[in-house]
């Protein structure tokens, strides 16, 4: 009589847990969500409601310390603070998202095309890469501004460009180590073309990087949106932004340092909660990391 056949079993590893699993169980990402989902929520209500008109000037109540009716203060025109860094939330995420969005629908088309083609068009993309570097996001802003005057929608060009060669640098190196693997040769020797090898198994396979890369894109185009309303090179008044309401503090520091206390909170919190989002989502996705979040 033969022994029964046992199930085969690996002893000392883990059963694989799920994406929602172990992104639940990372802290990190935990964090950085509940953070992020209040700066999205609070921007999304500035939409319907603020507690005061950002637009309106009450010299009456300029200067004001945080107090129940103002929970942060008023500047030194009377606007209520806490009412634009509602608004100022809006503008910023937006940037920041739309200039991402930028990046990937550039950068990635570009880099995965590097990687399949190499030789002279792999060596021209990412010479040009280099070129685009050469220029960062503030000094690009300036250089567009010039050209056709500072705005929102100028900050977005500027900041997205900077992003294409970003995008386009990570998805070349990662598709480039995709090439020589198995599956991809059986889908070469099977009659695929470049084009479709690359649709159906390297983006596929480097998604999880680029999504991780897209949340550190994104919490510094938030940066980059702050220091061109700063210099007054991203949104123009009446609308509220964070980088100019640090601008306009700066005078103000002696007698109403609330005025640069909350915006500033506002910039590091939004900034460490993507950034927190960030490691939780490359701990999760990367199976070496996993077990560390």
């Amino acid at each position: 009589m033969t022994d029964p056949v046992m199930p085969h079993m690996e002893v000392g590893l883990a059963p694989e847990t799920s994406l929602a699993s172990r992104l639940l169980a990372s802290r990190s990402f935990a964090t950085g969500a509940i953070i992020t989902a209040v700066i999205v929520a609070m921007a999304l209500v500035s939409f319907g409601w603020t507690p005061y008109d950002v637009t309106k000037i009450v010299i009456a109540d300029r200067l004001k310390s945080p107090s129940l009716s103002h929970w942060f203060g008023t500047d030194h025109f009377g606007r209520d603070i806490f009412s634009m860094i509602m608004v100022g939330a809006r503008n910023s995420i937006a940037v920041a998202l739309v200039a991402v969005g930028i990046g990937l629908a550039a950068g990635v088309p570009l880099g995965a095309w590097a990687a399949a083609r190499r030789g002279l068009v792999d060596d021209a993309l990412m010479r040009f890469n280099d070129l685009v570097f050469a220029f960062p996001s503030i000094l690009s802003a300036v250089m567009i501004t010039a050209i056709f005057g500072p705005g929102a929608v100028n900050a977005i060009i500027a900041i997205g460009i900077f992003n294409i060669p970003v995008f386009a640098r990570v998805t070349r190196g990662a598709a480039l180590s995709l090439w020589p693997r198995e599956y991809v040769l059986a889908a070469r020797v099977s009659g695929k073309g470049a084009a479709r090898i690359t649709v159906e198994h390297i983006l596929p396979n480097i998604a999880n990087l680029l999504i991780v890369q897209a949340t550190i894109q994104f919490s510094l185009g938030i940066l980059a949106e702050a220091g061109l309303s700063y210099l007054g090179l991203g949104a123009q008044p009446p609308m509220p932004s964070w980088g100019r309401m640090l601008f306009e503090a700066q005078t103000m520091m002696a007698i109403g340092p609330h005025m640069a206390i909350f915006p500033g909170l506002a910039i590091i919190v939004t900034v460490l909660g993507l950034n927190l989002m960030g490691d939780g989502l490359r701990d999760a996705l990367d199976p070496r990391l996993r077990g560390k979040g």
